[in-house]
């Protein structure tokens, strides 16, 4: 990130969409008529609840944000540059299409289902078993529920105001800026990992091809146009093929979440991270060890030998405002006796301003 690019934006306010066709809030429903941004808060004025809670973008933004993430960082193989974008790097978000038949008495008919994210690098039947073994209302199926909770997940774990400056407004100094970029730099480097499914026995495999992700990459240097994309990715329509089974029945392996036994022809989640021997979690295991949910896209954040959410790590580094719900870089800022932390000028009443050491109405 360039700090003088972003000391001339850091000015420019987060512009959300809420007029005229806005997503209703997903708690208040149809009682919110659409989200209507807060000129600080992430929230909204009209029913007072977060920026996740309505959903606001679509597919391309979170691609988009995805991308810059995973960018820079051993994951950036899960991202494409876009031709003609200037460097920036789209999420290779693998989709996945599923198309049963439905067996009537009539003509033969299709069920189609469509997965908005999948596991990447999995055979179609392995993915659809490591599917089967997440709760339903956590399947992302284009269209439900579970779509929706990813989405939101998407949001909270991993805002766009903790990894990019120019969406932090409340960076006041070239100072605060430049540190805000070194952590994002630092985590990208040493923390940040994305979840790889495979069978236990399969960790060499998984080994194998890391190093040779990470040699690659060292002999190309800066990546050239040849990954450039213009449209979709076509390895986001369908799950690729998977590594060859190598897995051993006999072994026992355990999941370094519950510490229950994982059999040997379940799919198991492996953060490169945490090492491929002796580290493997129940997909329903994956989850942030601070706030319980499980890892959205299986993005996790490897920290004092614990799994976290982009949320929570940064957290363990910088304090949050309660108010604005930014990290704090700077060096004076205010601390309740409950510990929770504000930037001096967010500690106020939510419907007045008024500092909340003094009384109002409200």
């Amino acid at each position: 990130m360039d700090v003088s690019a972003a000391m001339e934006k850091m000015s420019v306010k987060h512009r959300a969409a809420g007029k005229g066709g806005a997503a209703a809030c997903l708690t208040c429903k149809m009682s919110c008529s659409g989200f209507q941004p807060h000129s600080w808060r992430k929230a909204c004025v009209g029913c007072g609840c977060s920026m996740a809670e309505h959903s606001l973008g679509g597919d391309a933004e979170d691609d988009q944000r995805m991308g810059r993430l995973l960018a820079d960082s051993p994951c950036s193989h899960l991202t494409a540059k876009v031709k003609g974008g200037g460097g920036l790097r789209l999420y290779k978000r693998n989709r996945m299409i599923v198309t049963n038949p439905v067996v009537t008495r009539k003509d033969p008919t299709f069920k189609t289902t469509t997965y908005d994210w999948a596991p990447a690098g999995l055979s179609q039947k392995l993915a659809m078993r490591y599917m089967e073994l997440i709760p339903d209302a956590r399947r992302p199926v284009s269209g439900t529920g579970g779509a929706r909770e990813r989405r939101r997940q998407l949001l909270t774990q991993l805002p766009v105001y903790d990894q990019d400056p120019m969406k932090c407004q409340s960076l006041r100094s070239e100072e605060e800026i430049c540190s805000m970029v070194l952590f994002v730099k630092r985590y990208k480097q040493e923390v940040l990992g994305v979840g790889e499914v495979a069978l236990p026995g399969e960790a060499e495999a998984l080994r194998e091809a890391a190093l040779q992700r990470a040699a690659k990459e060292a002999k190309d240097g800066a990546d050239g146009d040849k990954d450039a994309v213009s449209g979709p990715d076509p390895s986001t329509t369908s799950a690729a093929a998977g590594a060859a089974n190598g897995t051993e029945d006999s072994a026992q392996y355990r999941c370094s979440g519950c510490r229950g036994e994982v059999a040997g022809d379940s799919p198991a989640v492996y953060a490169e991270r945490a090492g491929y021997h002796g580290a493997l979690w129940h997909p329903t295991c994956f989850t942030c060890s601070e706030c319980g949910q499980g890892l959205v896209d299986l993005v996790y954040f490897w920290s004092k030998h614990r799994l976290l959410c982009g949320r929570h790590y940064c957290q363990t580094v910088w304090p949050r405002c309660c108010g604005c719900d930014e990290l704090i870089f700077c060096e004076s800022f205010h601390t309740a006796s409950d510990g929770r932390t504000w930037h001096h000028e967010h500690y106020c009443c939510w419907k007045c301003g008024q500092n909340l050491d003094s009384p109002c109405q409200h």
